[in-house]
């Protein structure tokens, strides 16, 4: 009896805190994504933490022609939502299928360097088990096919 009192108290835990929203992503600042933080569910082309970084993405196209590029990637993804849509920032959420946590994933289109800053990060918890490297790595791959 005790185990399903533990269990039940761990997954009413969990849906709570998959109900709490978090902060979101605090956009592009003097250029910039933000840092992630120490956690390890952050991954970010910005990051001087190498257990954080990768590389940006770049393109050769025009800026709006990478742009919808990137856009059909997310929008052919499961549970996305892109919340903000400018000319060199998006903001994208992609939902977990079970409790429905939230990861924040930002692009930033350098047109002087021509290459693809993002920052990709869980609103909530502490590990992530790669989820977010995994992410990002399939849009960078799905970007240069």
């Amino acid at each position: 009896m005790k185990i399903y009192y533990c269990i039940y108290l761990s997954m009413a835990s969990l849906l709570l805190a998959a109900c709490c929203s978090g902060k979101g992503p605090r956009g592009v600042k003097e250029g910039k994504l933000g840092d992630c933080p120490r956690s390890p569910n952050c991954v970010s082309t910005v990051s001087t933490d190498p257990d954080h970084r990768m590389e940006p993405i770049p393109y050769r196209t025009s800026l709006k022609e990478a742009r919808e590029r990137v856009i059909n990637i997310v929008n052919a993804m499961k549970r996305t939502r892109i919340i903000t849509s400018e000319e060199r920032y998006l903001h994208a959420e992609f939902r977990s299928a079970l409790f429905r946590f939230v990861d924040d994933v930002e692009f930033y289109f350098d047109e002087k360097d021509k290459v693809i800053h993002f920052r990709s990060a869980s609103r909530l918890g502490y590990s992530d088990l790669g989820v977010n490297r995994k992410r990002m790595e399939r849009i960078t791959r799905l970007f240069n096919e």
